[in-house]
């Protein structure tokens, strides 16, 4: 597992290059939610891996699908095994750019726009989203909330349950980027 987030690590930092100054974090924060008449279905993971070049406006992330805990153990083996096949499709990765400006030095919350290419379970999507960038100092402070449908990457969910869940996941990632 250490492997594939180093190996992860090395591809975000190619992805990345740049000439302005750089962000990072390996502990960023990714939550998804769906309220369900049945169940409320919700994981976390702490291990988010984030990089933020402010000169070139660029950004990359990557996060372990195995990372994600969930209240109930049963919910989380289902998950990795039967809907995201974390063994075969260990990691979902973004790579995309801002728009928005930062002032350079100044403290303040900033709101941009994030958009770019979101690749999980071996799908790639584009996709765009509204999101606020905090300057605190030397660090970056990240946040944005978006929905994903299971469907559109290629996710199976099982007749049972289809109908009992929503057709969309809320994913609010938080990621506090300290200046390298």
């Amino acid at each position: 597992m250490k492997k594939t987030l180093l190996a992860a690590a090395c591809l975000i930092l190619t992805l990345v290059k740049g000439y302005g100054q750089q962000y990072m974090t390996r502990n960023g924060f990714v939550g998804f939610y769906s309220k369900t008449p049945a169940e409320d279905i919700k994981a976390e993971t702490r291990q988010g891996f984030a990089i933020i070049d402010e000169g070139k406006k660029n950004l990359a992330f990557a996060v372990l699908i195995k990372g994600f805990t969930f209240p109930k153990e049963l919910m989380q083996e289902h998950f990795n095994e039967n809907y995201m096949e974390s063994d075969k499709y260990p990691k979902a990765t973004f790579n995309g750019s801002f728009a928005g400006d930062l002032a350079p030095g100044r403290d303040g919350v900033y709101h941009v726009t994030v958009k770019g290419n979101l690749t999980m379970h071996g799908v790639t999507k584009p996709v765009e989203m509204p999101a606020t960038i905090e300057r605190k100092g030397n660090q970056l402070i990240g946040h944005a909330v978006f929905h994903i449908s299971p469907e559109e990457f290629n996710v199976s969910i099982p007749s049972l349950v289809r109908e009992k869940i929503e057709k969309s996941l809320e994913v609010h990632v938080d990621i506090q980027c300290d200046q390298k």
